[in-house]
């Protein structure tokens, strides 16, 4: 069994940000108006594909959700997880496509 991720918003960074391992893994975003744009995710190569992106980029956009945003993903990674999860589409700025 893995342990959870904790993923911490750090508003004044403008990020999401998680410590495993000690290090640091984050997604940041910047807010234009009502739109939050994420324009870049970082986890370090060795703890890759331990699902910590998408637990950052799940926290963003529950937060984007939660406080009536909508998003536009410009990282790659995220525009990849919001096409894998169809229920996320809603939350895309107008004129913006996946």
């Amino acid at each position: 069994m893995s342990t959870p991720i904790e993923v911490v918003h750090n508003a004044s960074a403008s990020r999401f940000e998680a410590r495993v391992e000690g290090l640091l893994c984050r997604a940041d975003y910047r807010l234009d108006g009502g739109v939050m744009r994420i324009f870049h995710t970082e986890v370090a190569p060795a703890l890759e594909g331990r699902g910590i992106a998408a637990a950052l980029v799940r926290a963003a956009l529950d937060y984007a959700a939660a406080n009536g945003l909508k998003v536009a993903p410009h990282c790659s990674y995220v525009r990849a997880y919001m096409r894998r999860h169809p229920n996320t589409h809603g939350l895309l700025a107008p004129d913006v496509s996946l």
